[in-house]
């Protein structure tokens, strides 16, 4: 009998899961059998919009709402949403769905900037990190909630001496510290010293949750029970896209709808509470200013928020839509997951600031005083004022369940635009290893968050966001419309997407032709040229970065820029001609750009092919 090694066990356990896999992931109901199709059209639909509505609809929207004119804010952010989310979003779910391939092949149409491709697939890689953490935060305030009564309800034994539930103290005589219960503010009543009162929520946040240290410089120890939770993220989205868009495009049956149950449930009992009126003042009423659409600052805010809420240039929006059949009426699409996104944002705000209203009331303050935005809104003030409802577990579990599936959706995108463009440039060695794929990049992910997680973790975090997750998408997308709509083409992009789309009139591109020649390239160049110029370092609140933290930060941006000029360099040394005819060549398609089933080719990139083919420069 032939005896078999602990290698050729392992190596037979192996090939059959393999094979299995590569058996499971063919459909036949695909029309693209060696990549994959979406299940059905709610998948993708979901799956769009579990991606384009992120944290950044729930923690940052409403603070915008309320800082730039209330209702009034409305006017430039749907504004901005049509002359420049909804035609960048249309231009990159067509590019993806076209070619079908990830936002690196995709670039094929334009080899000269295939850099880019590769530069959004990084910036991806690298907010996966601090996405993977924000989930991780949400787990761990979701396991908090279910005791009675919440942990951050009161100064506990974890507090120190400037914890107080009350909003305002003054100092005696003596400068003991005394509360007040009718002083509006937070200064010594006799002897004019500051007293610095943190909520328990805040404190809670710093001291038990982060185990935040005093500054990047402290990195201090894993915080064990966030690398746990970190870990059971990973798991989550590791079983999540085990099989790639097959299993996600299920998951997202639940977490992209669940959201929308807990926002209206919040929003629901925040309504009933004494003081929401006023915290909906704030959002959109009385607060509501139509001059402040006189400064540029706020429309400057409408299409930041516009931009990023829709996750146009990380590369997401192109793998996802690559799924689709050919034939997908990919325009409606657009507009269902944009007006979506859109619709989310300002109910969102309504849910939050009803509550925020009622915590006002409690506390007896401006409601001005409890608007914060990011972590501040969602880890602290925001848990603050759900601890001071009745069954306050309950809705403070809702709460952290909606983040944690929120996060969640985003992090598929993320995750499969990964595994995608593994998976496109190596076929013969990944197609068939899906599953391994997904869970070494789950793996990797974990481990590279794990210095986020630490004592100083959330200074790793903040410096993340606001490095690479900011301008340099800006310079990403900006890059992208040039490529497409100037040197690739746009009237040939026209073409191409009326190849999936069937014929349209010269008026029906007319608008198209607005925004990605002139309107959209030109309000992302003004951005983000003021972004640049108003750039200022980081902090955390109080705490300034050390110099060597800023370093690290333009280390990020400069990893991700690199690989526009390193490819582009690269590309041309492999060109054949002379300088011109190897630069021209590379603004031309090259020949692997076409729709990736023969079916779908047609004679119009048959006959393209071959002019390619036969005036391709001889060295």
């Amino acid at each position: 009998m032939k005896k078999y090694g602990w290698s050729s066990f392992t190596d037979l356990i192996l090939k059959n899961s393999a094979a299995e896999e590569q058996d499971a992931h063919v459909d036949p109901g695909d029309e693209n059998p060696e990549r994959g199709n979406w299940a059905n059209k709610s998948d993708y639909i979901l799956s769009m919009i579990g991606y384009a509505v992120g944290l950044g609809n729930i923690w940052r929207f409403p603070y915008l709402a309320y800082k730039n004119g209330g209702g009034a804010f409305l006017i430039p952010y749907f504004t901005m949403l049509v002359v420049v989310g909804i035609p960048l979003f249309f231009l990159e779910s067509a590019l993806g769905q076209f070619c079908s391939q990830g936002p690196i092949n995709a670039w094929k149409a334009v080899p000269i900037l295939q850099g880019v491709g590769i530069a959004a697939v990084v910036v991806t890689l690298v907010v996966s990190i601090y996405y993977n953490v924000i989930i991780c935060y949400s787990l761990y305030y979701m396991f908090a909630s279910m005791q009675s009564p919440l942990p951050w309800s009161d100064c506990f034994s974890w507090a120190d001496s400037s914890c107080s539930n009350i909003s305002a103290v003054f100092c005696n005589e003596s400068s003991v510290l005394t509360a007040n219960f009718t002083q509006g503010n937070n200064t010594c009543a006799s002897s004019n010293m500051s007293v610095s009162v943190q909520s328990p929520s805040e404190q809670y946040w710093d001291r038990v949750a982060l185990q935040r240290s005093s500054s990047l410089d402290e990195t201090g120890p894993v915080v064990w029970h966030l690398a746990l939770c970190l870990l059971l993220s990973s798991l989550l989205v590791a079983a999540a896209l085990i099989r790639g868009i097959k299993s996600s495009g299920k998951v997202v049956y639940f977490t992209a709808t669940f959201p929308y149950v807990v926002i209206l449930i919040l929003l629901v009992r925040g309504l009933t509470l004494e003081g929401a009126k006023d915290g909906i003042e704030f959002y959109i009423g009385s607060q509501s200013n139509l001059t402040k659409l006189t400064e540029a600052e706020v429309w400057k805010d409408a299409a930041t928020q516009t931009f990023y809420s829709l996750s146009i240039g990380w590369g997401g929006l192109v793998t996802l839509s690559s799924y689709n059949n050919f034939h997908n009426n990919v325009f409606k699409d657009t507009f269902a997951v944009t007006l979506t996104n859109a619709g989310t944002s300002v109910l969102a705000g309504f849910a939050i600031f009803s509550i925020l209203g009622h915590m006002a009331h409690v506390y007896n303050i401006p409601v001005e005083n409890v608007v914060k935005q990011g972590f501040g809104l969602a880890f602290i003030a925001y848990p603050d004022a759900l601890s001071k409802l009745p069954i306050s577990p309950l809705w403070s579990i809702l709460f952290f369940v909606m983040l944690l599936t929120v996060g969640l959706d985003s992090q598929f995108a993320g995750i499969e635009v990964l595994t995608t463009c593994l998976v496109d440039a190596f076929p013969k060695y990944f197609k068939s290893k899906r599953a391994i794929v997904t869970v070494a990049t789950c793996s990797v992910l974990y481990l590279l968050g794990l210095p986020c997680v630490t004592r100083a973790g959330i200074y790793w975090v903040t410096l993340i966001d606001q490095f690479v997750a900011t301008w340099v998408l800006l310079f990403l997308v900006l890059l992208e419309i040039i490529g497409v709509a100037f040197i690739y083409g746009g009237n040939r992009f026209i073409k191409d997407i009326e190849m999936m789309l069937g014929k349209k009139s010269f008026a029906f591109w007319l608008w198209w032709r607005a925004c990605w020649f002139c309107i959209s390239p030109c309000i992302i160049l003004v951005i983000l040229g003021w972004s640049i110029a108003t750039f200022s370092p980081p902090t955390y609140g109080q705490v300034q970065y050390p110099g060597w933290g800023l370093a690290l930060g333009w280390a990020m941006v400069a990893f991700v820029v690199i690989w526009i000029p390193f490819v582009a360099v690269y590309n041309l040394t492999k060109a054949r001609g002379s300088p011109w005819e190897r630069l021209k060549s590379l603004c031309s398609p090259s020949e692997e750009w076409h729709p990736y089933l023969d079916i779908h080719r047609g004679e119009r990139y048959s006959e393209e092919q071959k002019k390619r083919i036969v005036h391709k420069p001889i060295n």
